[in-house]
């Protein structure tokens, strides 16, 4: 059944009728997740209704930055450690408590505390639901199912807002059903996850010379010594520190040059519709491409949508430069999401993951602070200047992504395998044509 599969057109609705259980419930629980995600909307709102001042606010959100970012590399280590299940179970119930518990904190400091671990457990499922999808996922699908696992991402996070200002008006213009709403929602899913996701999926196989027999799997010391991905790596920092411009220097800038607000809007409003409207359509067709060519595109033409935006053509500038970085988020953004689970050996395939993630994250946290200082040096000079970040981006990503992930050692094969022992594999092993 597996070799038909693998050579059908990877389509929307085939992916998704075809996938496991366990690969469904990964893709409606990232929508969820990201839909229940009110309290990085929220935060600011809430502590200044709480009486704090804004350098109190400002302290705040750094933290929650930064437990984010280091939710996604511990998030590697626990899907590798724990497995799927537990590790995201784990986010989902830390979560429950600690969204719950800032309702009730007395003082700033412990408030501080459950925002730092609140932002990071609920980025510790991330790596391990992308290592899932690629373990469950055949080769030539990964691309399409990460396209759905960024579709779930894009419309729960284009919807959170909506659903959290509906709570904070139905709970009479308060907190509590807010913040409780949030917490039961990662409630359902994680028993919904315990429910019906595996506690591990079939182990990869470790090379016969490992160190301990694979028993320490290399950990991220194996990523590092993979000096190709981290290229990528850095590749990956590179694109989502200019990606996140429209939302930093992109209003800085066209307040300074007297743009009216609605282009700003319009300009947001038509990237989400893009993406969502037209990614997963987008994506039948790239998929076909090579990883290399994909990514390469993509980080080009965000980089050539951001300087458009130097452009002195007044809000036309402002939408068109939308139009092109939005075509490069939507032919690259799969590929690019998809690429860490084939970039090396099946062990390490959740470390590869969760470096990947810390690495983008790291480069949405940095790069507004970066964007909007170079703003203030360079002020219309910044869209070339940011846009040099992609150039790098398009290079280490066109050298670093590799045609084939590099192959993992085979043990000796029987002179006449079992047919029943081959029909055993997971689906992901047994069609292994690249995406």
């Amino acid at each position: 059944m597996s070799e038909p599969i693998a050579a059908e057109r990877a389509t929307v609705w085939r992916t998704f009728r075809e996938a496991p259980l366990a690969v469904k419930t990964v893709l409606a629980g990232v929508l969820v997740n990201r839909l229940s995600g009110f309290l990085h909307i929220f935060l600011v709102l809430f502590l200044t209704a709480r009486g704090y001042s804004d350098g109190h606010t400002v302290a705040a959100l750094g933290v929650y930055g930064a437990g984010a970012v280091a939710g996604s590399l511990i998030g590697g280590t626990l899907a590798d450690r724990m497995g799927v299940r537990t590790a995201t179970v784990v986010s989902m119930g830390s979560t429950t408590a600690l969204t719950a518990a800032l309702l009730y904190l007395p003082d700033f400091a412990t408030l501080l505390a459950a925002i730092a671990l609140v932002s990071l457990g609920a980025q510790l499922f991330r790596p391990a639901s992308a290592t899932l999808l690629a373990e469950l996922t055949p080769g030539n699908r990964q691309v399409m199912i990460f396209a759905m696992y960024r579709f779930g991402l894009n419309v729960g996070a284009t919807a959170a807002p909506l659903v959290g200002y509906g709570l904070y008006h139905a709970g009479g213009q308060q907190y509590t059903l807010l913040f409780w709403g949030e917490a039961v929602i990662a409630l359902v899913y994680a028993v919904f996850a315990w429910s019906t996701l595996p506690a591990r999926v079939r182990p990869a196989p470790v090379p016969s010379g490992a160190p301990d027999g694979g028993r320490s799997r290399g950990g991220y010391l194996a990523v590092v010594r993979d000096r190709r991905y981290l290229l990528y790596l850095v590749a990956a920092f590179c694109h989502s520190a200019v990606y996140m411009q429209y939302l930093s220097t992109l209003p800085l800038y066209m307040k300074d040059a007297g743009l009216a607000l609605f282009w700003y809007t319009f300009a947001v409003s038509l990237n989400g519709f893009i993406v969502i409207a037209f990614e997963l359509l987008i994506t039948k067709v790239s998929q076909e491409w090579p990883l290399k060519l994909t990514i390469g595109l993509g980080f080009a033409l965000v980089g050539a949508g951001v300087a458009f935006y130097g452009l002195p053509i007044g809000p036309a500038a402002v939408v068109v430069g939308t139009l092109i970085w939005s075509l490069g988020e939507i032919i690259g953004g799969p590929a690019v999401f998809a690429y860490p689970a084939k970039a090396g050996p099946e062990h390490l395939r959740s470390r590869y993951i969760g470096s990947f993630q810390f690495m983008f994250g790291l480069g949405t946290a940095v790069g507004p602070m970066l964007g909007s200082w170079l703003f203030l040096q360079l002020g219309g000079w910044v869209w070339p200047a940011v846009a040099v970040g992609s150039f790098l981006a398009t290079v280490f990503g066109l050298i670093a992504v590799r045609h084939r992930p590099p192959p993992v050692p085979a043990e000796p094969a029987p002179a006449a395998p079992a047919p029943e022992e081959s029909e055993e594999l997971p689906e992901a092993h047994k069609a292994a044509a690249p995406a």
